[in-house]
């Protein structure tokens, strides 16, 4: 079989993906799910940072995703990351949350990101959470052997379409396992954390990362406007991110009220956020992509 994950499938062959989803306010429900499956976008972003932690929304949500399943690019659901509620400030806060992955994983999702990261050591601890301490890939290398307990493969496994063995084989972090089909990002969005993001897109395990405008402009005391050209400040934040995502293979993440779809692509943005489906045509368009929506 091919690839669960859309989105990393196509990462892997160095194509830009688009997805949709709001900050908070997302629908779960199962009917929802259904609708969703035929969606444009390569993945589906729910947010738990701000939006309700509806984990029983959630379940039945995922099950509609696979029930009206699969997408016309042949995968059984769309990709689903979810932006979870706990911030990555400190070790300590990542593993006293770290129920909160357990949960999110056990609905069948394909990916998390951790908002506020701002400690490599918070981010190690994120991609440890995440992972089921019976794949070594990195363990010793900048990890140490993950704490996801057995269990709930009997709900994920299901969504995915595979044996609840093969599920712990591959429910594991891409691109540091190349067989994983679980993609981790971080968002890098205060003042503390633009000293460490080097350090922290060094972490094995991530994915994705960007800089979160909305809440790197109120860390550095800056009022947004969308319709002004960034403050020195944050581009600078934002051109650290995007240097450190190349020197460490993490897709970087950027928005296209910035530039055209064509010119992100150009600088090396592969995760394209605020795009429309009119966008998302453009940009596959212009990347000669073959794969079906």
């Amino acid at each position: 079989m091919g690839r669960v994950n859309k989105a990393i499938e196509l990462l892997e062959k160095d194509q830009p993906i688009y997805y949709e989803g709001a900050h908070s306010g997302h629908s779960l429900t199962y009917e929802q799910g259904r609708l969703d499956s035929k969606t444009w976008a390569d993945y589906i972003n729910v947010g738990m940072e701000h939006g309700a932690f509806n984990l029983g929304g959630l379940e039945e949500y995922m099950k509609g995703l696979a029930d009206a399943g699969p997408t016309k690019s042949g995968h059984r659901t769309p990709t689903i990351l979810v932006e979870a509620p706990v911030d990555g400030s400190s070790e300590q806060n990542v593993r006293f949350n770290s129920w909160q992955f357990r949960q999110i994983l056990g609905r069948g999702v394909h990916g998390i990101l951790l908002c506020y990261a701002e400690r490599p050591e918070a981010v190690s601890a994120f991609v440890e959470s995440c992972r089921y301490p019976i794949n070594m890939v990195g363990v010793g290398k900048g990890l140490n052997r993950g704490s996801r307990g057995t269990g709930s493969q009997l709900s994920s496994a299901p969504i995915w379409g595979v044996s609840e063995d093969e599920y712990v084989d591959i429910c594991d972090p891409w691109p540091l396992n190349p067989n994983g089909e679980l993609l981790l990002g971080v968002k890098i969005e205060s003042v503390r954390a633009v000293s460490h993001i080097e350090q922290i897109l060094a972490v094995p395990g991530i994915g994705f990362a960007e800089m979160g405008p909305g809440d790197m402009h109120m860390s550095y005391g800056i009022k947004r406007d969308p319709n002004t050209p960034l403050d020195e400040r944050i581009a600078d934040a934002r051109e650290r991110v995007r240097v450190a995502c190349a020197s460490n293979g993490v897709a970087f993440l950027s928005n296209v009220n910035l530039k055209s779809v064509e010119e992100l692509i150009d600088e090396g943005a592969r995760v394209i956020s605020g795009a429309s489906e009119e966008d998302a045509i453009t940009g596959r368009k212009y990347t000669n992509r073959i794969m079906p929506v």
